[in-house]
């Protein structure tokens, strides 16, 4: 279903895990982000692009390579594809691809376009790298932490800042990556928000904002999560870590899973006992 809507963006909302996808509309081009979930819901999208696309070139960008955001890669064949240089080189694309097919058969889900990675047209390196796209200048950001080949993208002349896994009104932090990138992705994101122009921040789950000091709200809901963690796995309080994972919402194997992963990081990054 489509969650917000203006002239040049538009967001749907999976009713799965209130992942979100964006069509991002400028007079050059149009560029689809992390299409997904359900076949129905990839194909609502795909019909929106193809009725309001025109002559403009389609640019499919990819937050991560989590398989839930690359799902609906095979929907746009004639998109330029845009990933981080850690996508490209992902060294996990056939478990990723596994994933998907393992999603389908476990719900019975036939799918028609054939499951592949993305191949990456458009390799982001560079922190803060930009791509120009006529009068349309895209600025991509790293962010690892939540998974290595994470990537920010800012769209300047919209004053759209889209963040993957990061930023959500309801998700905590999920590491699988690195607890110290994702302090420092936090970090970055601070930063940005003071720097932009920002008119809309759109997270990979969840709700849309507009308001700098909510998004900043979001910011330090995670950062304190993370710090109480940390200090719980220093201080060795079972009690403490076991408490956090019920701060999950909607609690279950897959938020275990998510805080068993957490803790897994945190003791690897900072226990005191080794």
């Amino acid at each position: 279903m489509i969650l917000y809507q203006n002239d040049n963006i538009t967001v749907f909302q999976s009713a799965l895990y209130q992942t979100n996808s964006t069509v991002v509309a400028t007079d050059d081009c149009i560029i689809v982000v992390d299409p997904t979930w359900l076949p129905h819901e990839i194909n609502e999208i795909k019909e929106f692009v193809e009725s309001i696309k025109n002559d403009r070139p389609i640019y499919l960008y990819f937050t991560h390579g989590d398989f839930d955001h690359i799902i609906g890669y095979n929907a746009f064949p004639n998109a330029k594809t845009i990933g981080s240089e850690n996508l490209h080189n992902h060294p996990e694309k056939e478990i990723k691809i596994s994933k998907i097919r393992q999603f389908y058969n476990d719900n019975y889900i036939h799918h028609v376009e054939p499951i592949e990675f993305p191949s990456v047209d458009l390799i982001i390196s560079e922190d803060g790298q930009e791509i120009k796209i006529g009068q349309t200048t895209l600025t991509f950001y790293h962010s690892p932490g939540h998974t290595k080949d994470g990537l920010f993208l800012y769209i300047e002349n919209l004053g759209v800042w889209i963040t993957g896994d990061y930023l959500s009104d309801f998700e905590l932090p999920i590491v699988f990556d690195s607890v110290k990138s994702y302090y420092n992705t936090l970090d970055k994101a601070e930063e940005l928000i003071s720097k932009f122009n920002l008119s809309l921040l759109i997270p990979g789950h969840g709700q849309v904002s507009s308001n700098k000091e909510e998004i900043a709200h979001r910011i330090e809901l995670g950062r304190n999560y993370l710090r109480r963690l940390q200090k719980a796995i220093q201080n060795n309080n079972e009690v403490e870590i076991n408490s956090l994972e019920n701060e999950f919402l909607f609690p279950s194997a897959f938020t275990k899973f998510c805080h068993e992963s957490n803790v897994k990081s945190m003791k690897n990054e900072y226990s005191l006992v080794k």
